[in-house]
């Protein structure tokens, strides 16, 4: 195992220069100083539409190749099946209406009522106008696992797509995709996985996974705002989106719709690399992220471990979910007591940001009991260090007290 540099880590993010002890990395984390230079420099380079004639055509293509080719590495996918878009719910909606296209009255969708709404509302609202029946798979709200058979007992041969999370952005569980993707395909279904949570803290796999189609966020991962979908590019070819007339047809470029913003695709490529070189080590930069997102998961497990065993000792609090190790670096919690917006700007007074609600996760949320408030989420991130952890920790303590 390598040793992760926390400290060296730190140092790379202007933002912790305010002082905050930063537990909001699920809903976007802090950018390291390489990131905002490479947006920077691309901003103010010689740029124009992609191209080969001029230099700043070239640029922009060089651009866009870079950001699929390290996307690619980071998911273990095929650069000519990657599409950029402005969000994972705009990617979601996007193909949610290109594959209803191919949906016939009678035919069945799968979703679960542990996504975030992002890969719910999109199938669902494409489903009712093409005439298709959604089936809901369930989680055990005590544990806040969703078990294979929750979703495969709901497979039939009308089945055209299951819709399901990597890791639960709410609880931080993790569904067997792989176990209901082989299922899936067994009658022909096709699987969408929402990876934003899960890419953050690990070496992604998507083919391992189970997954058709693949989304993230670069911005959950220290890079820029917007998002990422990964396929095959032989099932992207069998897709016709909605799109200008003319514009290409070329795989994937027939899925992104105008300009792209290429300064945020080289900021893309720029927390790519960062992540491949948390830890120094040799090889392509597949092997590279191997390496370092190895030591990043045992860092932030161990970081994970000491909050929640710091939080389960104090009186009134609950976590929430399964103690199962094997969940993302994510706590969840409430305080008897104490609203979830009160103890939440309790820590912010504290120069620590954890915040409350449903972080969109509106279905999970209501199936665990805490309806439309949600609870108090902490999520350890690359720089989150033991000092962070224990102010967090002593300002629930401070909160509990109080009340």
């Amino acid at each position: 195992m390598s040793t992760y540099p926390v400290a060296d880590v730190r140092a790379h993010f202007p933002a912790l220069a305010e002082g905050a002890a930063h537990f909001d990395g699920p809903g976007g984390s802090q950018v390291p100083d390489v990131v905002g230079r490479a947006v920077a420099d691309t901003l103010t380079a010689a740029i124009a539409n992609r191209g080969t004639v001029t230099r700043a055509e070239r640029r922009a293509e060089d651009v866009v190749i870079a950001a699929r080719a390290a996307m690619a590495d980071l998911l273990a996918a095929d650069p000519g099946g990657i599409v950029f878009g402005r969000s994972m719910t705009s990617l979601a909606y996007d193909f949610s209406r290109t594959l209803a296209k191919t949906w016939r009255p009678g035919d069945e969708i799968i979703v679960t009522k542990l996504d975030h709404d992002a890969n719910i509302r999109p199938w669902v609202q494409a489903a009712a106008p093409a005439g298709v029946t959604v089936r809901w798979a369930e989680f055990d709200p005590k544990t806040g696992e969703l078990s294979t058979d929750a979703v495969t007992d709901l497979l039939t041969e009308r089945t055209r797509l299951v819709a399901v999370t990597a890791a639960s952005n709410l609880l931080g569980s993790r569904p067997d995709t792989r176990a209901i993707a082989e299922r899936a395909h067994a009658v022909g279904a096709l699987v969408f996985v929402d990876g934003v949570h899960l890419t953050p803290h690990g070496l992604i796999d998507m083919t391992a996974l189970g997954a058709d189609f693949y989304a993230c966020s670069p911005y959950k991962f220290l890079g820029p705002h917007l998002g990422v979908l990964a396929a095959r590019p032989d099932l992207l070819t069998t897709l016709r989106p909605d799109k200008l007339l003319p514009s290409t047809d070329a795989v994937p470029e027939r899925f992104e719709f105008g300009t792209l913003p290429y300064e945020l695709l080289a900021g893309t490529t720029a927390a790519v690399d960062f992540l491949a070189g948390l830890v120094p080590s040799d090889g392509d930069r597949r092997t590279r992220l191997g390496v370092s997102l190895s030591a990043l998961g045992e860092h932030e497990n161990r970081m994970r471990i000491r909050l929640e065993d710091g939080l389960a000792a104090i009186d009134g609090v609950t976590l929430h979910g399964s103690p199962d190790r094997r969940r993302t670096p994510t706590v969840l919690f409430t305080v008897a007591g104490v609203a979830n917006p009160d103890v939440y700007a309790g820590l912010a007074r504290d120069n620590v940001n954890a915040p409350a609600g449903t972080f969109y996760a509106i279905e999970c949320a209501r199936h665990l009991g805490l309806g439309d408030e949600g609870a108090v989420r902490a999520g350890i991130g690359p720089y989150t260090d033991e000092s962070d952890v224990d102010r967090l920790v002593n300002g629930v303590v401070r909160i509990a007290a109080y009340h």
